[in-house]
């Protein structure tokens, strides 16, 4: 089955938008300070088509920090062949709650644009936490039932990211020991119930 014009159309949207920050880390590590036409222009993009994903140079550069700092399912996973899938579910969490407390102000930043974002314009978040779930489950030995990972690959990045930290920090006023706490929890629960199936 061939995937639904609107599928299509979204897909390459968010090709465009992973390639506008492709290109702005790729000038950053090269060591410019690119303007957001320089950007455009190294992604292969016109300004106008630039400007539909981004606001301007700031969010853009802020969140391409936030990209360039987000660990790959390769980088992450590349020499680990531990089969135990909640020490890789956990193992991601780490990897992601860092990130969060690294970057927080440039995350709540975007966080801010995506809930101000109309519904059906230019995607405002990238998603990175997917790919860096789907490569835990992977080599989870005994494999899941598909419909139990199916179920763990949707639940998995609500708690892995900027939203929940921000539910933990200023809604609930926990520590970050206790949200660590408490997410590990929710974590071991998730996995359970994807286990069963």
């Amino acid at each position: 089955m061939s995937p639904s014009p609107g599928g299509a159309r979204e897909n390459q949207r968010l090709r465009t938008r992973k390639d506008l920050l492709d290109a702005a880390v790729r000038l950053t590590r090269d060591g410019l300070s690119p303007s957001f036409e320089e950007v455009a222009e190294a992604a292969l993009v016109s300004r106008a088509t630039a400007y539909r994903y981004f606001p301007g140079l700031d969010a853009l550069m802020s969140e391409a920090a936030v990209h360039m700092e987000t660990p790959t399912p390769e980088g992450l996973f590349g020499n680990d062949r531990s089969t135990d899938l909640l020490a890789r579910v956990e193992k991601v969490d780490a990897a992601l709650s860092a990130l969060v407390l690294a970057n927080e102000a440039p995350l709540r930043a975007l966080l801010a644009r995506t809930v101000q974002q109309p519904p059906g314009e230019a995607p405002v978040r990238q998603n990175r936490r997917s790919p860096l779930v789907a490569a835990a489950l992977d080599r989870a030995d005994p494999p899941l039932p598909p419909a139990g990972r199916d179920l763990l690959a949707k639940a998995l990045p609500l708690l892995l990211g900027i939203e929940t930290h921000v539910v933990f920090k200023d809604v609930l006023q926990l520590d970050e020991a206790e949200a660590a706490r408490v997410r590990r929890w929710m974590l071991r629960a998730l996995v359970e119930a994807a286990r069963k199936g």
